[in-house]
């Protein structure tokens, strides 16, 4: 069931003293390509930024998965093929741009990504899963660390128009190996857009109406400035059946 607005949709805690770190023991193993995040506390949100990140609290979320690199092409079209989903606009007769198959799937809205991680037999990463994945639990601000560099990322300060493919930039990786989490498409997640716990802040877009995305991507941030964007922590919400060309998504799934 949805939050009620003013309510945090933030995973249960932990019990007293219960934390994570570089040493928490590993109860799962990668599977595939999707990475194993452990059990733990980190820091969500900001509080010398925009009014939607803050405040700055700290989490505990449960053990998950998700995918290490962004949801390809070339996967998107299995999915295509077994159910006869009406392809992204940017594909020409059931098949992808030429030479865009290890490129994130684009022009793809919240249900069309819901639907996919749905037949794979996973789910839409939450919110709160996505930012730990990203930021892991040193509090970092962007997936790599805490200074801006633009050539860790498929950002338009790089001056190139357009996807890259997943995994160019392993020196972007977030500290718990997955790819592109900062740059390339934005990523929708499950949740509506709704005030992190604790927010005074009162938005009229706050509510059902909108759902999440997070990473940034390859064109935004020129449109309001250097690596806005770019943060772990960065919010941005459309209506469910948006589709352009710098959306995209992953997925994710309950580790038991």
């Amino acid at each position: 069931m949805a939050a009620e607005a003013g309510e945090s949709k933030l995973l249960p805690g932990p019990a007293d003293g219960a934390k994570d770190g570089a040493g928490a023991e590993r109860k799962a193993a990668d599977t595939g390509n999707m990475v194993y995040i452990p059990p733990g506390e980190f820091l969500m949100g900001s509080d010398d930024r925009l009014r939607d990140e803050k405040p700055a609290l700290v989490v505990y979320v449960e053990g998950f998965y998700m995918d290490r690199y962004e949801v390809a092409n070339r996967d998107y079209k299995r999915f295509i093929d077994s159910t006869s989903r009406t392809p992204p606009e940017n594909w020409t007769k059931g098949l992808w741009p030429p030479d865009k198959g290890n490129h994130p799937v684009i022009f793809v809205d919240w249900h069309d990504a819901d639907a996919y991680c749905r037949w794979r037999g996973a789910r839409l990463p939450r919110e709160v899963e996505w930012e730990k994945a990203a930021r892991g639990t040193d509090g970092r601000r962007y997936p790599w660390g805490n200074e801006w560099d633009m050539n860790k990322s498929n950002n338009p300060l790089r001056g190139h128009e357009g996807t890259e493919p997943v995994g160019s930039f392993e020196a972007g990786k977030s500290p718990y190996g997955l790819y592109d989490m900062s740059g390339n498409v934005w990523e929708w997640v499950d949740d509506e857009y709704l005030p992190h716990a604790g927010s005074d802040y009162a938005s009229p877009e706050f509510g059902s109406k909108y759902r999440i995305l997070k990473g940034g991507s390859w064109w935004d941030c020129m449109f309001y400035g250097c690596g806005i964007s770019a943060p772990t922590f960065n919010r941005s919400f459309f209506d469910a059946g948006t589709k352009n060309d710098s959306f995209g998504l992953r997925c994710a799934k309950d580790a038991r």
